[in-house]
């Protein structure tokens, strides 16, 4: 049996994965030509390196057909409704930061806080006869997060495309979005809560729980997690 790693197929993301597995002593490389999406590992024996995009690893793991993989912490909150049973946290990597945050208009001067986004909320509907708009990708972790903090009075819209140009575009009245450094909701008129950090994000190293371990694929995971000083 092989034990199958599945790692973000482009970008900053693949290149800091494999320079992290790389500093380990495990060198993971692309096959071929830039567009194709196999790979290898060099450096231990039964480990197969599977090229994917950010967003279908949670999946993968999910279902089982990927033993390791790399991809947002955010990604696998967001797409797992039962992360404990699927997946195991292995490692933080340290790279891929980002933060999922609540972000309302500058022009609100007095909304600062997740309180104050709850009453603005409920004077909203007062005033339109309909739910304050929050756009976003994450519905899960957005949803879960304003429950908890008792915001009510809104409605989350789906954005797929530039979720920061939804206010100016009067398609929603706040937003929730993944920032590194908040320049783009600034030049977007948008200030983030004090206390509206849902998530903070960063490139981390799960483990399936319901893939198909062999006796041999243990062995070579426990060697992996020496290697990797798990």
């Amino acid at each position: 049996m092989t034990i199958k790693l599945g790692v973000p197929s482009k970008g900053r993301l693949m290149d800091k994965t494999f320079e992290w597995f790389g500093a380990r002593g495990l060198t993971l490389a692309k096959d071929g030509a830039e567009r194709e999406y196999a790979g290898r590992v060099d450096g231990i024996e039964g480990l197969e390196l599977v090229l994917l995009s950010a967003g279908e690893i949670p999946r993968e793991l999910a279902a089982g057909r990927i033993h390791l993989g790399v991809t947002g912490s955010d990604l696998v909150n967001e797409k797992l409704s039962n992360i404990s049973a699927t997946v195991q946290e292995l490692a933080p990597m340290g790279f891929g930061g980002a933060d999922l945050i609540i972000a309302v208009p500058q022009c609100w001067v007095d909304v600062d806080t997740l309180d104050d986004l709850d009453a603005a909320a409920a004077a909203f509907r007062k005033a339109h006869g309909f739910r304050l708009r929050i756009a976003t990708k994450y519905h899960r972790l957005v949803r879960d997060f304003l429950k908890a903090n008792g915001v009510a009075d809104y409605q989350l819209v789906d954005s797929q495309g530039a979720t920061e140009g939804t206010v100016k575009n009067e398609t929603a009245e706040a937003i929730a979005d993944i920032t590194s450094t908040g320049e783009t909701l600034r030049a977007n008129g948008l200030k983030i809560l004090a206390d509206g950090l849902v998530h903070a994000s960063q490139a981390t190293l799960y483990k399936s729980r319901v893939a198909d371990w062999s006796g041999e694929d243990r062995a070579t995971m426990a060697e992996i997690e020496a290697r990797l000083k798990l």
